[in-house]
């Protein structure tokens, strides 16, 4: 038995100070730790909350490319349907040529955009769209184009052909082509019907690719 002193002779015991000249500091209850972590995640997460409903919508940037201002390369081949298309030289309207996958994110995102763009200009026949599977199978293209609802020609480019005359390495890449047949505008990501028909409306006012 131990009369409240430790082998060293030191006081042991409910009442001894855990170090010298300090007094024992209290335990913080496991509640009141578990009630702060709580709060902390609830304020993190509104503030995510805030960030996703404020920031702005995604927008269609523009980006720097050897074609713009050429005229485009020749876009001609066999579409997902079997059938062929080929565009005039000098398609007398714009043209939006969109490479794209089935499995590409930012693909899906601007979708419902080329529709919506599709849908709006097909009735003023001023513009129209052309797509070309880039980087993806036939199968899986077509599925995903007919589910999408798109109803413009979507070429094939099994060989990589159209790809490689564009200078295509990531997926989507847009081209916009003037009625002249010149490139007016290149956009590397997603885009959006209202960025095209501001591209568009910026060709026009400039009469560049008119």
């Amino acid at each position: 038995m131990t009369d409240g002193n430790d082998i060293d002779g030191n006081e042991t015991g409910p009442d001894s100070k855990t170090a010298i000249g300090s007094e024992p500091v209290p335990a913080v209850p496991a509640r009141h730790t578990a009630r702060w972590v709580a709060l902390g995640i609830l304020v993190i997460t509104a503030g995510l909350i805030a960030v996703l409903a404020t920031r702005p919508p995604a927008l269609t940037v523009e980006a720097r490319s050897a074609l713009k201002g050429k005229f485009a390369p020749p876009v001609a081949g066999a579409t997902v349907d079997g059938a062929h298309f080929q565009l005039p030289r000098a398609p007398g309207h714009y043209v939006v040529l969109n490479f794209f996958a089935s499995w590409c994110v930012p693909c899906r995102d601007e979708g419902p955009e080329l529709v919506a763009f599709q849908f709006q200009h097909q009735r003023l026949g001023d513009a129209s769209m052309v797509s070309v599977v880039f980087t993806d199978s036939t199968e899986d293209a077509r599925n995903y184009q007919h589910t999408l609802g798109a109803t413009w020609p979507t070429l094939a480019d099994a060989d990589g052909t159209l790809a490689l005359a564009f200078g295509v390495r990531e997926n989507p890449t847009t081209f916009v082509i003037a009625p002249n047949g010149r490139v007016v505008a290149v956009v590397f990501g997603g885009s959006t019907a209202a960025g095209l028909d501001g591209i568009i409306a910026k060709a026009r006012a400039s009469g560049y690719g008119a």
